[in-house]
């Protein structure tokens, strides 16, 4: 618990965050990738990278960017296609050593996951000496590097994992947290992404410092349920705790495009590291989902949703990229240009997917 809380000291939370993961199991595969900028994805005019190596990054490329972009950016990229069974096994290795110091870990992916070590199993008082073991183990069992976030919430232990990264850790402090907020640029808030980080900024909200200028009222006026988050984190308040092997109502994630989209190719290429990114929470938490809703808006600011239910969990990625496509097609051709594309995931249940036998879908 923290001050804010008005009780106790404050907790000890740690955020985990594997480097460049996906492409960072590549090169730890293949030791020809190793020192070379690698993307995981497809190199078709129309593909999309799912990830980048941090050779690749120093050249800007980075995850969601079209496939043409990055090679344009870096002609020495090289592409490799995606291994998601692969990456699962590596993560399952990870959460092993998680459950070693705490029983309290909620994954947000493959690739990462939040930790409560505030009463932890190895008896350690200091979170910074827990992060730094964990992230020791991790190399020593996978070979991957890992960076920390540790704070005494979940939202400034995730902003602190990227400081240092990669390879490193950074603690921000009951005292330093407020602080740290409020210089803090708002697109670089988690929580915040760039459709609401335009809109934060047509009302004149740059800063950490400029949300916390706005009243509650104000922010729940022009965000609605995500006003009291946001007025929260501004003051360096996030009360919400680490919840283990939690089922959410639905997980989602949406892009706003950087030009609208016409063709249904790249639509598709465009919505597959959303795809990506929802299922891979759901095989980090062992979750099924049921319902596909597809979200579509247009340049006009006019939005669509298009929805389908199974009787049974989606057995593997693939069949959720079918339903997607299905989904998709009938919107084409559009008459106005597209601007974001949004997949969520929801009747969602907890089971272990890898022993779920394989379902012939009536798509």
């Amino acid at each position: 618990m923290t001050d804010e809380e008005g009780q106790g000291r404050p907790r000890k939370i740690v955020h985990i965050d594997m480097d460049a993961f996906y492409a960072s199991v590549e090169q730890r595969d293949n030791p020809e990738l190793k020192g070379l900028p690698v993307a995981v994805g497809s190199p078709a005019a129309r593909g999309v990278v799912a990830a980048a190596s941090y050779e690749a990054r120093k050249f800007g490329v980075h995850s969601a960017m079209p496939s043409v972009t990055a090679r344009r950016k870096c002609p020495d990229l090289i592409f490799v296609p995606p291994r998601f069974d692969v990456y699962k096994a590596v993560s399952s290795q990870i959460r092993a050593i998680f459950a070693e110091y705490t029983a309290l870990i909620e994954p947000l992916s493959l690739d990462e996951a939040y930790l409560d070590v505030t009463e932890n199993l190895k008896g350690m008082e200091i979170a910074t000496e827990i992060a730094a073991e964990i992230r020791a183990r991790i190399k020593v069992a996978t070979g991957l590097n890992a960076s920390a976030g540790i704070s005494y919430n979940k939202f400034l232990a995730k902003m602190a994992s990227d400081l240092n990264k990669p390879n490193g850790q950074a603690v921000i402090t009951p005292r330093n947290g407020p602080g740290f907020v409020e210089r803090l640029p708002i697109k670089k808030f988690h929580g915040v992404g760039p459709a609401t980080a335009e809109k934060m900024h047509r009302l004149g909200i740059e800063t950490g410092a400029d949300l916390k200028a706005q009243t509650l009222a104000f922010l729940v006026q022009h965000f609605g349920k995500s006003g009291p988050y946001f007025y929260g984190i501004a003051r360096g308040i996030d009360n919400r705790e680490v919840r283990p092997d939690r089922v959410r109502k639905s997980v989602g994630a949406e892009d706003t495009f950087a030009e609208d989209i016409h063709s249904f190719e790249l639509a598709r290429e465009g919505l597959r590291p959303l795809i990506e990114k929802v299922w891979g929470y759901c095989e980090a938490n062992e979750i099924g989902a049921k319902t596909v809703t597809l979200k579509v808006k247009f340049a006009d600011f006019s939005q669509i949703t298009r929805s389908r239910t199974f009787p049974q969990a989606l057995p593997a990625i693939a069949d959720l990229e079918d339903v997607v496509g299905i989904l998709l097609a009938p919107v084409f051709p559009p008459k106005k240009g597209i601007r974001l594309l949004g997949v969520t995931l929801s009747s969602l249940e907890q089971r272990a997917l890898s022993t779920e036998p394989q379902l012939q879908l009536a798509l």
